[in-house]
């Protein structure tokens, strides 16, 4: 008969082995649940103006020049929460794009099926856009009226995401033409180093969506409605007889008029707003007459 006898040394060390393995057991637990966590958008709620943000911004890459740019391009955008992307006759696309990608292959995949374009035109003949922003790495001073910029954080703190609204991003070598700002309600520029001012265009790009992306629970959704397209164009057309009024130099005419487009423009003026404003320039134009 073989007696086995109490071995106080080995009992401790089978407590501690044991002890070990549930702290093991505890801790793979914990960390699969942190993981699952961070991996998924389980238990997170988006506000309302994250599904707006989803919806109403288009990205329009103008003629991109590098394939894999497209790509960096829709990676960014799936980043903060982005997914129309539209392509205005690009490069041709190869396996780059979608590599480039990532994850936001998706993106690249429903730009070049559905939403490649040959020109700006014919985009915005097909999508009803009621704001257009104009980015651009050369802003101009103040005699280039076209190019006067704001900056990134500037632009998305009095955005309405109940309208459609597109940004452009130009070729990655000249970026956008004066003909394609000049289509643009406001011009958008980051501060860069003046010896090496030309970001590339996935980089720009990052900058502006993430500033759109951490003022979503900020913009006014209700009560705040930006002025329609129709409701600008009415001013615009008010003012453009007014000045017609005035008798002054045809160039200084158009100067006046696109003057008075920026600020109308940059300072994102309500519905209400402009219905009070066009009752002033008419009552100016009945005194003209």
């Amino acid at each position: 008969m073989i007696v086995k006898e109490d071995n106080p040394v080995l009992e401790e060390k089978k407590e501690k082995s044991s002890e070990s393995s549930k702290t093991k057991s505890k801790t793979k637990a914990s960390s699969t649940k942190r993981g699952k966590k961070l991996s998924t958008v389980e238990g997170i709620k988006f506000s309302k103006e994250h599904n707006l943000l989803e919806d109403n911004i288009y990205i329009i890459f103008v003629e991109c020049e590098s394939p894999g740019n497209v790509g960096f391009l829709a990676r960014v955008m799936a980043n903060f929460g982005l997914k129309n992307l539209v392509l205005i006759n690009p490069c041709k696309l190869k396996d780059e794009s979608f590599y480039q990608a990532m994850h936001a292959k998706s993106i690249v995949e429903n730009a070049v099926k559905s939403a490649t374009y040959p020109t700006l035109k014919d985009f915005f003949k097909t999508q009803e856009i009621n704001f257009i922003v104009g980015t651009t790495g050369t802003p101009g001073g103040s005699y280039n009226l076209s190019r006067i910029p704001i900056k990134p954080q500037e632009l998305v703190k009095s955005m309405n995401l109940n309208s459609k609204i597109a940004i452009l991003f130009g070729r990655e070598g000249n970026g956008l033409s004066n003909e394609e700002i000049n289509m643009c309600d406001i011009i958008v520029s980051i501060p860069t180093d003046p010896s090496y001012p030309i970001m590339n265009v996935s980089h720009a790009a990052a900058i502006i969506c993430y500033e759109l992306f951490k003022n979503k629970n900020e913009f006014p959704v209700e009560g705040l409605e930006e002025a329609s397209n129709i409701e600008k164009e009415l001013l615009l057309k008010d003012m453009d007889e007014i000045i017609k009024e005035l008798n002054i130099p045809t160039h200084k005419e158009k100067t006046a008029l696109k003057s008075f487009k920026n600020i109308i423009n940059r300072a994102f003026i309500t519905g209400r707003e402009a219905h009070t404003l066009k009752g002033i320039l008419r009552r100016i134009l009945m005194k003209f007459k």
